[in-house]
């Protein structure tokens, strides 16, 4: 595997993390006005449409390759399209953004734990060393610089919903390298849509009879607007590329990012003003990864 191909892998994942800080904060912000389910659901069905203009040929051509592992798709569409971003948003009814972000970066220790069962893999000194100061850096920005202010953080149910959320998304990514489908990654991203809207019907299905229909609004089309084309299109093929390339471990210590592009991303839309905490975490954050990607072995 050439170093270019890394590199690319690792931009990708930057991509993928700066995506997903956004979905944390538009979770948050549509809290009370779109239902959890329902925009899961029509971030998912949107994302579909969008892309099976352009991939259902290739499902065609491949359909010899996707029979013979619909079980596999299913499972794989259920832990990611199904499962992770409903309980995300489920979430994010009844806790923070900065929380559901700081929850996320227990992805490297639910990976590291299903590599291990599943994959029997131990990460290098090097990632373990760059994911500690991937870490500091992140305990830097959310403490402001005062590690006494970690212990007014609150945690509730919300926190524990987002404690699932991570161990599924972990068993995703773990699975997605035991097994490796034969297809382009966007063929796969398109089929495991297929497998994972129907999923979720139901589920919407019953929440429409409690809430009602979602009223339609800049704000709502916007949410799935970004949801859809962002947080799921581009970041979810970003996102396969590095598990692929990079293995599920190593991948994970990506989610460290989040919270850092969550305050930056505060910055810049929520006119927040740039400290110096948000300069250091972020920059030992970064060192970190560095770190934990240099070797080629997880």
């Amino acid at each position: 595997m050439s170093q270019q191909t890394r590199y690319w892998a690792m931009a990708g994942l930057v991509v993928c993390t700066l995506g997903w800080a956004g979905n944390a904060l538009i979770a948050r912000a549509s809290a009370g006005v779109l239902p959890p389910i329902g925009l899961s659901f029509w971030r998912w069905t949107t994302a579909l449409l969008l892309i099976l203009p352009f991939t259902a040929k290739g499902i065609w051509t491949h359909r010899n390759v996707l029979q013979a592992h619909w079980k596999q798709l299913v499972v794989l569409a259920g832990l990611s399209i199904t499962s992770y971003n409903t309980l995300l948003y489920l979430a994010a009814q009844s806790t923070t953004a900065i929380n559901i972000t700081l929850v996320n970066t227990g992805l490297p220790v639910a990976a590291f734990i299903w590599s291990l069962l599943l994959l029997h893999q131990w990460p290098t000194r090097a990632s373990l060393f760059g994911a500690l100061l991937s870490f500091v850096g992140l305990i830097i920005i959310l403490s402001a610089g005062q590690p006494e202010r970690l212990k007014a953080l609150e945690f509730n149910n919300g926190d524990l919903v987002m404690v699932v959320a991570v161990l599924t998304w972990g068993l995703y990514s773990v699975l997605l390298r035991l097994w490796p489908l034969p297809v382009p990654g966007l063929i796969l991203l398109a089929a495991m849509l297929i497998c994972g809207v129907p999923l979720l019907l139901p589920l919407y299905l019953w929440e429409y009879s409690i809430t009602g229909p979602i009223l339609i609004s800049k704000q709502t089309v916007g949410a799935v607007a970004y949801t859809a084309v962002i947080a799921s299109l581009v970041s979810y093929l970003a996102w396969n590329n590095g598990v692929k390339v990079l293995g599920p471990a190593t991948a994970s210590l990506f989610s460290y990012l989040m919270p850092v592009f969550a305050a930056l991303l505060g910055v810049l839309l929520l006119d927040e003003r740039l400290q110096w905490f948000h300069l250091l975490g972020g920059a030992l954050t970064f060192l970190g990864l560095m770190l934990a990607t240099r070797s080629g072995r997880e």
